[in-house]
């Protein structure tokens, strides 16, 4: 008998002071306000370090559309990616990315399914706060930058419920930004 391993759900996430991870219409520019140069420090998990144990991602549509406003070449290669949207993508997506439908649990199964056993990497707030609330999250590293935007995309806002979480290490970023590995309190 064999067990497949099954991956993890992990997130992985830049987010201001005041829990935003994303400004007003998606924007990103509060990460520059920190110093350019952001190598790790003491322990801190890099995106590519993160990325090397990731199979396949599942986001948001919000996320898709920001990423591929981005003007540089798709940041995930030939990575299989699911967005999870009820709308059309755009009429020429990146190879390996397709649109899902469906409740939190059978988007993750699907997720989980197309890694093949490695991690599935979650990204988008809507997704991260239902995959919260129902339980699925194995872990969550956030990089938090040293400016409060006041208004934005915040990241826990809107859980129906607590979501208790344990600190599993802090670690530093050259330019100022600290990164927060956590992982969510399971049961009692």
């Amino acid at each position: 008998m064999t067990n497949e391993p099954t991956g993890r759900v992990r997130v992985y996430l830049p987010m201001s002071l005041d829990g935003f991870i994303a400004g007003e219409g998606g924007d990103l520019s509060f990460l520059s306000d920190a110093e350019e140069d952001h190598r790790p420090l003491d322990g801190a998990l890099s995106y590519e370090e993160f990325f090397a144990d990731i199979g396949a991602l599942l986001m948001g549509r919000r996320t898709y559309d920001v990423v591929r406003g981005f003007d540089v070449p798709w940041p995930y290669g030939d990575h299989p990616v699911l967005v999870a949207s009820t709308r059309d993508l755009d009429a020429d997506p990146p190879a390996g990315v397709r649109r899902v439908e469906g409740g939190i649990e059978s988007l993750v199964a699907e997720a989980k399914a197309v890694a093949g056993g490695r991690d599935v990497y979650l990204d988008g707030g809507a997704l991260v706060r239902q995959a919260c609330a129902a339980g699925l999250v194995d872990d969550l590293t956030l990089t938090i930058a040293p400016t409060a935007l006041g208004s934005g995309h915040p990241l826990f806002a809107g859980l129906s419920e607590r979501y208790p979480m344990e600190i599993v290490g802090v670690h530093r970023f050259s330019g100022g930004m600290l990164q927060l590995r956590l992982v969510p309190k399971r049961g009692g």
